[in-house]
């Protein structure tokens, strides 16, 4: 979503890289240019002038002037405001002490309401709650079946005493407000403890959809009312939380659909310009695309800086520790990586989500933006097919695979055989990298070994021996007479060399050499 204000600012920060100290022009100059970055991705005029006079009158100040490296002083100054812009702290829901927590969906009609409400309910399941979807929209034609519908793919119940409109020549039947208010009754009957009102939306704002919004937070008493705006609205998106904000008061924003392509800056105007926090976003049309809002994460992101947080959040829910645990065991044992740990692997990476969203969380990963948006994801079921189309035993013992194997592989995956002939040379190479990384050799091209495995996690096991002398002479009575020196503690007989025979009587202190050259005399 925020591709092209990343683009730009990132490309602004360069410029300012290996100068040991700003002038007020450089200063100028790299403000003019963030401002032209947060304008062209549609953030608000009055948030803009406000964001970069602070910006300016920071780098102006000691805290730039006095630093080693001004530039990644700037950096900073810009992420802390960015966070700032964006609410400073992670919001949480309030839940309510007694009773079922009500949640309130509003927003405008096509800002994802219904489908949002059942990715809050399967976050909330996730963190062991057990949420109710109440079906309050019935002006929308087929809104009710919808959420039936994304509910059942959540895994959610549904409240839904009354079926809406069917069609958009239908009039709606049934009470809008009497369904919330029967809903938050069902929940407290059902011990639900989280209860989801999907509330109608219109195509503009007018009066009777904010009365019947206001009606319906009057009949729940929500403890949150989150309004769902999309992210790719435009500038349109300040008059819209402004409505809203005096005709329901909603306490929280949600975004939806930032997995999108538009400009998206307007989305960073809500919070400074409706003082309300925006609480969680909606990244993608899976039912687990939904995450909770981290302002620092996301001007991580921004910044081109990463949010290895969230990243490493997600291996830890969807993991399985058991399968991890048997990984790392056959790790520090030293055995054979095989085509069943790496299916194993794969499986567990496809339980994150998409490979091209982790690895855009990775730092630096704007600078190889055009590799993700060409990396088809389907390349990893093609992968998967040619290793399941593999007997157990070649699994196991990918040795055995020769030419009339890979040509049946490629058959019964469906792929040709130079695919399968370069899987097998990119598992070879991932083989030989897990030995040297096990052996505590490291990776090729980096320095080092594994912290705390010394020589390796099996050397470790055994314990640091040292590997015991012996003569390598080729004639075996010498070899058994060095041997026999060796096991008695002395040191073996030198009887001569390529330079001549070397007296072992020799009184290294009358030569008058130079100091520590006697270590070259054997003594």
């Amino acid at each position: 979503m925020f591709n092209s204000l990343s683009d730009r600012l990132t490309a602004t920060f360069k410029n300012l890289r290996g100068k040991g100290r700003l002038s007020e022009a450089d200063v100028d100059a790299t403000v003019r240019e963030i401002r032209r970055a947060l304008l062209e991705a549609d953030v608000a005029v009055p948030v803009v002038r406000e964001f970069t006079a602070v910006v300016k009158e920071r780098a102006l100040g000691a805290e730039v002037s006095e630093a080693l490296n001004p530039g990644q002083q700037i950096v900073k100054i810009v992420n802390e405001e960015l966070q700032s812009v964006l609410g400073g702290e992670t919001r949480r829901i309030n839940l309510a002490k007694t009773g079922p927590t009500v949640i309130m969906l509003a927003g405008l009609q096509g800002a994802g309401k219904t489908t949002l409400a059942g990715k809050l309910g399967k976050w909330l399941t996730d963190q062991g709650h057990k949420p109710v979807l109440v079906a309050s929209d019935l002006q929308r034609p087929n809104a009710v079946t919808q959420l039936k519908v994304v509910g059942e793919r959540a895994g959610v119940a549904v409240f839904a005493p009354e079926p809406g409109a069917t069609s958009e020549f239908d009039d709606p039947t049934g009470d809008p407000v009497k369904v919330a208010r029967d809903g938050v009754d069902f929940a407290r009957s059902k011990l639900y403890d989280v209860v989801i009102v999907d509330t109608a939306g219109r195509l503009g704002i007018d009066q009777a959809l904010m009365n019947q919004a206001r009606d319906i937070r009057d009949a729940v008493d929500p403890d949150e009312v989150l309004f769902v705006i999309d992210a790719m609205i435009g500038q349109d998106a300040v008059n819209t939380a402004k409505a809203f904000d005096e005709g329901v008061d909603f306490t929280g924003v949600v975004l939806s659909k930032l997995d999108g392509d538009a400009r998206g800056g307007a989305a960073l105007s809500v919070r400074a310009v409706t003082g309300k926090p925006i609480m969680f976003a909606s990244t993608g049309e899976g039912v687990r695309d939904f995450e909770q809002f981290h302002p620092d994460r996301m001007a991580s992101r921004i910044l081109d800086m990463g949010d290895v947080l969230t990243l490493i959040e997600q291996a830890e829910r969807q993991w399985d520790k058991s399968e991890a645990e048997r990984m790392a065991k056959k790790f520090t044992d030293q055995e054979d990586f095989t085509f069943e740990d790496f299916l194993a692997q794969m499986q567990q990476l496809r339980k994150m989500g998409s490979m091209k969203k982790m690895l855009s969380m990775m730092p630096g990963a704007a600078g190889m933006r055009e590799q993700l948006e060409n990396f088809d994801e389907r390349e990893i079921d093609r992968v998967e097919a040619i290793v399941r189309s593999m007997t157990p035993h070649e699994r196991v013992a990918p040795k055995i695979i020769n030419g009339s194997r890979r040509a049946r592989i490629a058959r019964g995956s469906g792929v040709t055989v130079s695919e399968v002939n370069q899987l097998m040379e990119r598992f070879t190479q991932a083989q030989k990298m897990m030995k040297r990384l096990a052996s505590g050799q490291g990776v090729p091209g980096m320095p080092g070994g594994i912290p705390g495995m010394g020589r390796g996690g099996a050397a470790a096991k055994k314990g640091n021996k040292t590997k015991k002398k012996s003569s390598r002479s080729g004639n075996p009575a010498k070899r058994a007479q060095e041997n026999a020196a060796l096991a008695s503690g002395q040191k073996p007989a030198v009887k001569g060399s390529s330079f001549g025979s070397q007296p072992q009587d020799l009184d290294v202190e009358s030569l008058n050499l130079p100091k520590g050259f006697e270590k070259f005399l054997g003594k």
